[in-house]
């Protein structure tokens, strides 16, 4: 268990080192493929930050908005047929702010089922500004995408340029996480110098 948290904390502790900056103005069509290329959305947007020379090291930190852990009674039926659990399991869900440098990338929400992590993930997501997708990587979790919206969904922030829903499933098949993700403007913005 604790191995499993020493390899997400030394994921987080390897940002990716910035790359030349594209030279061009970044199109939305470039920022999706980046998107596409990972399972982590903190993945990508650390290739993406990388990419765009937005911080140096291109490291994804996240802003807990809200949050509330071990949730049994909340959660609509329909959250739990997502999750694949029953009336009584738990749900957790962390609304976050996923910024690179000080430019604020994405703002998502991430239900997930906190028994199928281990205790030391449960702390570090409760306890730290780690990204959900750092700390859970040693499940070796695969996105499965459900919908992508040019610009706002519902609650999204008035910037956002594209909205992903997605489930994060184990390897045994079973639902990790629902998300929904709305991608800011600052992902196109042209970079302060």
């Amino acid at each position: 268990m604790a191995s499993d948290l020493l390899a997400a904390l030394a994921l987080m502790a390897a940002p990716i080192p910035a790359a030349p900056a594209l030279t061009a103005a970044p199109t939305l069509e470039e920022f999706e493929t980046v998107l596409r290329r990972h399972d982590s959305a903190t993945l990508a947007l650390e290739e993406w930050c990388a990419l765009r020379g937005l911080a140096d090291p291109a490291r994804v930190t996240a802003r807990t908005i809200t949050q509330t852990m071990n949730v049994a009674s909340d959660a609509a039926p329909a959250m739990r047929d997502r999750l694949a659990i029953g009336p009584g399991d738990a749900v957790a869900m962390r609304h976050v702010q996923l910024s690179c440098g000080p430019a604020v990338l994405s703002v998502a929400w991430n239900w997930f089922v906190p028994d199928r992590l281990t205790h030391d993930m449960k702390n570090a997501l409760r306890l730290s500004d780690a990204p959900f997708g750092k700390v859970v990587a040693p499940l070796g979790f695969r996105r499965r995408p459900l919908s992508t919206v040019a610009g706002p969904a519902d609650d999204c922030p008035a910037n956002t340029i594209s909205t992903h829903r997605a489930m994060l499933v184990l390897p045994d098949g079973r639902p990790l996480a629902y998300l929904v993700e709305c991608y800011t403007a600052a992902n196109l913005a042209p970079v302060q110098e």
